[in-house]
């Protein structure tokens, strides 16, 4: 059998190749990384082409079966192996987990515009948020706070890929220096100190 490959972009900043990455790492599965520079638009030659559908990163490779888009790739691992497990296991909670990963992916475009993961792995500096930004990071700080119980460091009572994924997009605000709700920063502070996520973060990057 083939050892399993995790495709993503050479400079680590794609915040759907940490998903997978930090999927993959929680369920301490053996992979090799591959890089692909999306600078010199290797993602789209032939080679990626013929594994990936949507010519994007992050692709997961399994002996032959190749899967892209990181939603889909964290549920693959979750059904391949069960544990440990990187979704609530209640039915309601899983599905719950699921539709925060489908948001985060669908909305807010202009915090992941204005705050891109550059702020978040290469420590930049970005102007003030827009008035559009900051009308959408209210809309983040009420979902997360409706979503996050109270005295709680995870969304589901234990840890979920839900809740790397949300630390990740308001971090997206702390790390920029963007007022955010104490109790909001604090758990995506936290959520930033898990192993998985260190090691993502921790990758060498071109400034």
């Amino acid at each position: 059998m083939g050892i399993m490959k995790l495709f993503i972009d050479s400079n680590y900043l794609s915040p759907y190749a940490m998903s997978a990455y930090v999927a993959l790492r929680e369920k301490a599965m053996s992979f090799e990384l591959v890089l692909v520079d999306l600078q010199s638009a290797e993602h789209q030659a032939a080679f990626y082409a013929d594994i990936s559908n949507t010519q994007r990163v992050p692709t997961f490779s399994d002996n032959g079966f190749h899967l892209s888009e990181s939603s889909a790739i964290c549920e693959y691992l979750e059904d391949l192996q069960p544990s440990p497990s990187i979704y609530p296991s209640d039915p309601q909670a899983k599905a719950k987990a699921r539709e925060v990963q489908a948001w985060l992916r669908s909305d807010l475009m202009p915090i992941r515009q204005e705050r891109s993961t550059e702020v978040v792995f290469l420590k930049r500096s970005p102007p003030p948020l827009s008035i559009d930004a900051q009308t959408a990071a209210d809309k983040l700080f009420k979902a997360a706070e409706r979503l996050l119980p109270e005295n709680s460091q995870t969304i589901f009572g234990q840890w979920s890929i839900a809740d790397t994924e949300l630390a990740l997009m308001l971090n997206r605000l702390v790390l920029a220096g963007d007022k955010v709700p104490v109790r909001l920063a604090t758990f995506a502070t936290l959520q930033w100190q898990r192993p998985s996520v260190q090691e993502w973060v921790n990758m060498q990057r071109s400034v």
